[in-house]
């Protein structure tokens, strides 16, 4: 899990490189997308045939279509974040999802949130307002693009668990970024500017860096519960924070890093209670 969120935060500092124009002009967020979601097909490509890929009838394309829209639209909208205000900063925005996510269960999957659940979601979105700054000068439009790819992202993950009843995940990988590059690069021809060679490496290695943040996400929930890898996730923030520093001399202001811990703790608090609600379940489960 350490591995997938040094991975994950390489592919914003990436997106940030690509979309400031370092090495070349400077490339529209659903060009950049488009390169993450091409590349990494084409490696799924590869691997596939080595997973043993099958597909059926009943395989639910309509949700994965809808799944892998939501996909695209939230790694567009990280991808134009990144690129305008500091890693960690975006990062911490993006651990809204877990919250999002438990709030679109509530129509789409039919759970029922209680007030324990309810008191996470309160503590990280005061969270949130730290971080974004409403009517103040530090408000920036940046900070709504990482508020919205976390409200996109929570609700691609509500449809993940719908489909993860009954999918197998290199279907739902393959499948994702199979749409996902098809719709990410018809976008990307309406802003499409020619890359530079160096551009073009870059946009390879996020593509191939992605699947394999995916990859290890995977793997990281099939060996343990999510109540105790998922915490773990968090340290993409500290990643974040390193490589903005490291190539860009970005320092987060303390403001930012208060508001950072306080959306964190709400996602702990929520990982808790949904570690207790299993715990419950499991031995009410287990006969007398």
């Amino acid at each position: 899990m350490i591995a997938a969120a040094a991975l994950l935060a390489a592919t914003s500092m990436l997106a940030k490189i690509l979309g400031n124009g370092l090495y070349g002009p400077a490339l529209h967020p659903l060009q950049v997308s488009a390169g993450r979601f091409a590349f990494a097909f084409a490696a799924l490509v590869v691997i596939a045939p080595m997973m043993k890929l099958r597909f059926d009838k009943e395989t639910p394309y309509r949700w994965h279509f809808v799944r892998s829209t939501l996909g695209w639209l939230g790694v567009t909208c990280t991808f134009a974040a990144a690129a305008r205000m500091p890693l960690a900063e975006a990062t911490a925005i993006s651990f809204l999802s877990p919250i999002c996510t438990m709030i679109f269960a509530i129509p789409f999957l039919g759970e029922k949130v209680g007030p324990v659940r309810w008191s996470a979601a309160a503590i990280s979105l005061v969270g949130a307002l730290i971080l974004i700054r409403p009517g103040t000068d530090a408000f920036q439009f940046a900070a709504i693009l990482a508020l919205g790819a976390a409200l996109l992202i929570g609700l691609e993950m509500a449809v993940v668990k719908r489909l993860s009843g009954g999918e197998p995940a290199i279907r739902i990988l393959f499948i994702n970024n199979a749409f996902g590059a098809t719709v990410s690069i018809t976008a990307a021809t309406f802003v499409w500017v020619p890359p530079s060679g160096d551009q073009w490496m870059l946009l390879i290695v996020l593509g191939l860096i992605m699947v394999t943040a995916q990859s290890c996400f995977i793997q990281a929930m099939k060996a343990a519960d999510a109540s105790f890898a998922v915490p773990f996730f968090y340290t993409t923030l500290i990643f974040a924070a390193i490589y903005d520093f490291g190539l860009f001399g970005v320092i987060p202001e303390m403001l930012s890093w208060i508001g950072a811990a306080v959306i964190i703790a709400g996602a702990l608090f929520l990982a808790y209670r949904e570690r207790q609600l299993a715990k419950r379940a499991a031995a009410s489960r287990t006969p007398t």
